[in-house]
């Protein structure tokens, strides 16, 4: 791959991140140490006794990271596919979860719902209809956000998603190239396409080519509502140019995952036999399954986007680092 012709500034208290390729990614005190605030109950000198209460701050402490700065650099829109029916008992908890990590969230229904609130598409709902009402999102997305993010994000209402975790791959990648990241599965067609359920992201030229050149005018972007979404929007964007991008990490490992953490740990796939055979790229069993900095996981309950939460944002083992340098981990696509 190129170097990008505007390589992203370098963030403040992070290692130097080369300028091409897709990184592992990193995670915690080694990139962090310049930003992160000093604990305000280290111990005084001489040996003063210090109580169980005072180590016991009452409020969370204000603190500063490296995907703070992120977020300066790289906007993400992400646009949640919801129905009437899942508004309350899926998109609900989108909302409460990781929706809000995103700069811009909307969600895509059939109906209104001040609640969400959702952006009313005037389509039929059924999964007959999907790739109509994605094709319908994204030109919305277009008309209203095109010059307030960068990356433009597709995800279903049953899918977690790790949002540093995103921006962190797309730091180094140039949104003015016509490209898209996803879970890659199989197909007739040269690039194949991402999967619907595991969410993928559009750089601003591709949503660009998308909106002005691919459903006006390519017969692959045709204005028929039928066909799998995610398919359908495969056999476009290759037609029109925009290049399928491989998402997983220096080590092979999925950052997109099409199904809930345990499936793809175990490789239990009794609810999903297609997924063996439709993922471009072979499945991997245990730790090696996913990458450590995974993105997305798709069929999640909502009980389970709160656990996800919780695992990821709150709980923590005390006095452990996890040190890791992104650039040692860059490569070439």
């Amino acid at each position: 791959m190129k170097s990008p012709k505007n390589p992203r500034p370098s963030v403040p208290g992070s290692p130097a991140i080369p300028d091409s390729g897709s990184s592992h990614g990193f995670g915690g005190a080694e990139g962090t140490n310049n930003l992160r605030q000093r604990p305000a109950y280290q111990h005084a000198k001489g040996g003063t006794a210090i109580s169980r209460r005072s180590l016991e701050p009452h409020k969370p402490a204000v603190v500063k990271t490296v995907a703070g700065a992120y977020s300066s650099f790289v906007k993400i829109l992400c646009w949640v596919m919801t129905r009437p029916e899942t508004h309350a008992t899926r998109a609900a908890h989108v909302k409460a979860t990781w929706g809000k990590r995103c700069d811009i969230l909307l969600f895509m229904s059939t109906e209104k719902d001040n609640s969400l609130p959702t952006v009313k598409l005037n389509v039929q709902e059924g999964p007959e209809f999907l790739w109509r009402k994605t094709r319908t999102a994204f030109r919305y997305v277009h008309r209203h956000y095109i010059d307030r993010a960068d990356w433009f994000l597709k995800a279903d209402d049953d899918t977690y998603v790790i949002v540093e975790n995103l921006r962190f791959m797309l730091f180094n990648y140039d949104t003015q190239r016509p490209i898209y990241f996803g879970h890659r599965c199989k197909d007739k067609s040269k690039q194949s396409y991402m999967s619907g359920g595991a969410g993928y992201v559009l750089s601003r030229d591709a949503l660009d080519k998308l909106v002005n050149t691919g459903l006006p005018t390519h017969a692959p972007c045709s204005k028929r509502g039928q066909g799998n979404e995610d398919l359908q929007m495969g056999k476009c964007l290759e037609s029109i140019g925009v290049r399928a991008m491989d998402s997983r990490d220096l080590y092979s490992r999925e950052r997109f995952l099409p199904l809930a953490l345990t499936n793809q740990f175990s490789l239990d796939f009794k609810k999903h036999p297609w997924e063996p055979t439709a993922t471009y790229y072979k499945s991997k069993k245990g730790f090696d399954c996913c990458s450590d900095f995974a993105i997305t996981f798709h069929g999640i309950d909502p009980q389970s986007m709160y656990l996800l939460d919780a695992l990821v944002y709150h709980i923590r083992p005390y006095g452990i680092d996890y040190k890791h340098d992104p650039s040692s981990d860059s490569y070439e696509q």
